[in-house]
């Protein structure tokens, strides 16, 4: 592998195609030696990468940046990646699809078509819809996040434009781009999805917690409900009536080495959350805590009924009111980070040079 191959991967995420690699020098049957050889790995049909920088990509999000983009090396005519493929190098927390596709959109009428696990998808797209990531050209965040609810559907929609708002999409931006969607397939959802997304949820799992304790059917449930008293205040993912809702994720105790975010031991990290439980109980209020396997995959109708069994006791014992805890409401809404758009950092493909 001479120099100017070397040159070439280093633009390309490390990838580079046959018709470059002879042009930089290589002969077919130079090429051939190292995948025989195991050297490089084909990616896609006739896109290479070095087998140990392949290797090295073990997230899901790195996995399918990697294909997508050894896809749209294969695709001459213009495009910019979009949908999901565009949602992992936006860093735009999102449900994964069900077949991972990768998704190009092309300049041109609306219409799909799906070939060689590729979703060519016809749409117009004006300048300020579209940014580039690691010199990538893609559709942006509020476009982005549409298209996948378009794409998927509700649930989907609703999980993709709440961690839009959350990196800073305002619903006015969704609003401009969802009129230019009008008649286009499945554009119908996302009225809704707009209409129901909240940028006060920290995680997809929030998002999901919050749909389902909605489809309870006693009303919209309050999102970043706060308690304060005692010189301490304390913010709770959902309330509903009397009742907290808390969604659990393992990432809470678990090092950033291990791909969590706690800065203490497990034992001190779960201690610390009986003392807030306990602070939030002593106000008379039920709290239910909720795992991921509760609000997503087969278990879903399982965790929905403990959901309602832990709301009607609470409502039993506590009722559903709560004006007597005004004097302790903290005055404004929860302090945030401050909204920024994605970092855009390569999220592993500088790795490739290093």
């Amino acid at each position: 592998m001479n120099s100017r191959v070397i040159a070439v991967m280093s633009t390309q995420w490390g990838l580079v195609t046959r018709a470059q690699a002879i042009s930089a020098g290589m002969s077919r049957e130079q090429i051939d030696r190292l995948v025989r050889t195991g050297t490089w790995v084909a990616v896609r049909r006739g896109v290479y990468g070095e087998r140990a920088y392949v290797d090295s990509l073990t997230t899901h999000a790195e996995q399918r940046m990697l294909a997508d983009r050894a896809a749209s090396l294969r695709v001459r005519d213009p495009h910019l990646l979009s949908h999901h493929s565009a949602a992992y190098p936006l860093e735009l927390p999102v449900l994964r699809e069900p077949e991972p596709t990768s998704h190009l959109t092309h300049p041109g009428l609306v219409g799909t078509h799906r070939r060689h696990g590729i979703a060519h998808h016809l749409a117009p797209y004006p300048p300020e819809q579209t940014c580039r990531v690691g010199g990538m050209p893609m559709l942006g965040l509020a476009r982005t996040a549409l298209d996948i609810a378009r794409e998927h559907g509700y649930l989907h929609g609703l999980v993709a434009v709440d961690s839009a708002m959350r990196m800073g999409v305002t619903r006015t931006e969704l609003l401009a781009v969802a009129r230019q969607m009008y008649c286009w397939p499945h554009s119908t959802v996302i009225a809704d999805v707009i209409a129901s997304a909240s940028p006060d949820t920290d995680s997809i799992g929030e998002t999901l917690l919050r749909d389902l304790v909605e489809s309870l059917g006693f009303g919209v449930p309050e999102v970043q409900f706060g308690l304060t008293a005692d010189g301490r205040t304390v913010w709770c993912d959902l309330r509903l009536g009397r009742q907290i809702y808390e969604f659990d994720g393992k990432v809470k105790i678990l090092a950033p080495v291990e791909g969590g975010y706690a800065e203490r031991p497990p034992t001190e990290v779960l201690w610390s959350e009986k003392g807030r439980q306990d602070f939030v109980t002593g106000f008379k209020m039920g709290v239910c805590r909720v795992a991921w396997a509760d609000v997503w995959g087969p278990g879903v109708e399982q965790g929905r009924s403990r959901m309602l069994r832990e709301y009607l006791a609470t409502c039993e014992r506590f009722g559903t009111g709560v004006a007597d805890l005004a004097p302790y409401r903290p005055r404004g809404p929860r302090p945030r980070p401050r909204l920024h758009r994605p970092g855009y950092r390569l999220m592993g493909w500088d790795r490739w040079a290093a």
